[in-house]
């Protein structure tokens, strides 16, 4: 199994100090957080894309970039693009360019995207949501499997016998699709010959196994190859379950809270975040042991390839998110691994 790391650059006031940092101090600590996941032995580290104050991850790729210049080995990936208000040219050359920088490194992953803003900021309408990510994810793959390009669509203007450069040294770019809580989006996925990036951030991830049924099913009726799954969590780990409780739910609740509010949910109790992170929850959060248990425990449920975790759920102080990624990488990782064989 692959293991890694996401994130979408929260920069929220730091839970225990209230304090702030500016934008070009978090994306410095950020660096450092991939560079220790690097050579650390981590497989995979993926930004998000947001367009809002608290987060600093706007433009993934050039952040990717920074990261390709200061690491060797670890795969560089999106996490995700928002397909619908981006253009899929555009997407295809930024991810070529960092594949030819990284030598090889590079992936995309695309989805609807959990916020919106990205949408009327790009004079997008979002009554087309849908069908705006599915008309530009044929042509992100229309543009991967052909150097010269002919393609017409109704909301993105046709190509007509172009050529897109740079191509990247992969062939083809690997082009994965997150997705949140859809069945079509995980059939289709599977009927595209795609891997698939299951978000499981709520509930019980038991429930979250009829959607990669679909993913194998939409492959399998449509002449695909099985295509590997992602299941991508919150979660923070720290020496003991209790300072791991302990850290994350201050942060996490104020994201959670902060998110709540704009769509109608209660405010989170520490209750809740507690039941959250026993073997059954969604989030990953406690001792190395723990978090071995729970990987274990949901490759029993779906057998996936790859599990992302995202420490960074608001503000966690630098040196503990470090500390986190350290135990990742040299407890958990070699354990899982083990285990699986």
């Amino acid at each position: 199994m692959e293991l890694g790391l996401y994130t979408f650059v929260e920069n929220t006031p730091d839970s225990e100090t209230g304090q702030l940092l500016h934008p070009s101090d978090r994306l410095s600590n950020l660096l450092e957080e991939i560079e220790l996941a690097d050579e650390s032995g981590l497989d995979v580290v993926g930004i998000g894309e947001h367009h809002r104050e608290e987060y600093v991850s706007s433009a993934p790729s050039v952040i990717l970039a920074a990261a390709a210049a200061r690491t060797k080995n670890i795969r560089l990936s999106s996490a995700v693009t928002v397909l619908g208000s981006e253009d899929p040219v555009r997407v295809y050359q930024q991810f070529s360019a960092l594949d030819l920088l990284s030598k090889g490194r590079a992936e995309i992953m695309v989805g609807r995207g959990s916020f919106i803003e990205s949408f009327p900021l790009f004079g997008y309408d979002l009554n087309n949501y849908d069908e705006l990510f599915a008309e530009k994810l044929d042509l992100l793959l229309t543009l991967r499997e052909n150097e010269t390009v002919n393609w017409s669509g109704k909301y993105r203007p046709s190509i007509s016998g172009r050529n897109v450069y740079p191509q990247p040294i992969q062939s083809p770019l690997p082009v994965w699709v997150a997705v949140g809580g859809t069945p079509q989006s995980a059939y289709r996925t599977g009927a595209l010959g795609l891997p698939m990036a299951l978000a499981i951030i709520g509930g019980q991830p038991a429930q979250f196994k009829p959607f990669a049924d679909l993913h194998a099913r939409g492959a399998g009726e449509n002449g695909q190859e099985p295509q590997a799954l992602s299941i991508n969590s919150h979660g923070f780990i720290a020496d003991t379950s209790q300072e791991a409780a302990d850290i994350a739910f201050p942060a996490f609740k104020q994201v959670m809270d902060k998110i709540g509010k704009e769509r109608g949910w209660s405010p989170m109790s520490r209750q809740q975040f507690d039941a959250s992170i026993g073997l059954h929850g969604a989030n990953v959060v406690g001792s190395p042991q723990q978090v071995i248990d729970k990987i274990l425990h949901q490759y029993e449920i779906f057998g996936h390839d790859r599990f992302l975790i995202q420490m960074s759920v608001g503000s966690i102080p630098h040196k503990k998110l470090l500390r986190s990624i350290e135990l990742f990488a040299t407890k958990v990782a070699p354990a899982v691994r083990k285990a699986i064989g």
